[in-house]
């Protein structure tokens, strides 16, 4: 309990937020609570079980008023089932907003999610151009390296001239 109202406390006295912007509705405290609250609300309601429990309530709510004596019904027929008209009216005018919200959050995760690939891509290409500046860079250096047939002819011709000068200092 102390924690809780400890967490209220600074929550309250924030100097981030306007004065008239903070709320004391535990839903509302963070903007991310109630983010993730309406993506949640948003998902569920994207589900096949919502629309078969939906689907399901009203049937049973239209059969019930339709079928069980006047006196027993609580949103009759004669009256075109206002009762649930507004249930759903109010369901919707709550969904869309929220629905949106899901929308909104989403979107602006993919941004970041662009903007850190775009980075990322960035990033890839500079090293892969400084790659292939390294791979050209090692193919003329190993151009200019000697190769094996030109260091045995080198040899060679050394053990030649070697040979001679021995020839011609035994000749001496």
């Amino acid at each position: 309990m102390a924690r809780t109202n400890n967490r209220q406390s600074r929550s309250d006295n924030r100097l981030d937020s306007p004065k008239g912007l903070r709320s004391n509705f535990p839903l509302f405290r963070s903007q991310d609570r109630m983010g993730r609250f309406s993506e949640a609300f948003a998902r569920a309601m994207g589900t096949p079980w919502f629309l078969v429990g939906m689907t399901a309530i009203v049937a049973v709510w239209l059969v019930y008023n339709s079928t069980v004596p006047e006196s027993a019904q609580f949103d009759p027929r004669a009256t075109n089932f206002t009762l649930l008209t507004l249930i759903l009216s109010l369901q919707a005018s709550y969904a869309a907003p929220m629905i949106l919200l899901a929308q909104n959050r989403q979107d602006d995760r993919d941004r970041v999610q662009i903007e850190q690939d775009r980075q990322r891509a960035e990033r890839n290409l500079n090293d892969t151009e400084y790659l292939a500046r390294e791979v050209v860079a090692l193919r003329l250096a190993v151009k200019d390296l000697a190769s094996k047939d030109f260091i045995r002819a080198e040899l060679r011709s050394l053990l030649e001239e070697l040979d001679r000068d021995k020839a011609e200092s035994k000749a001496d």
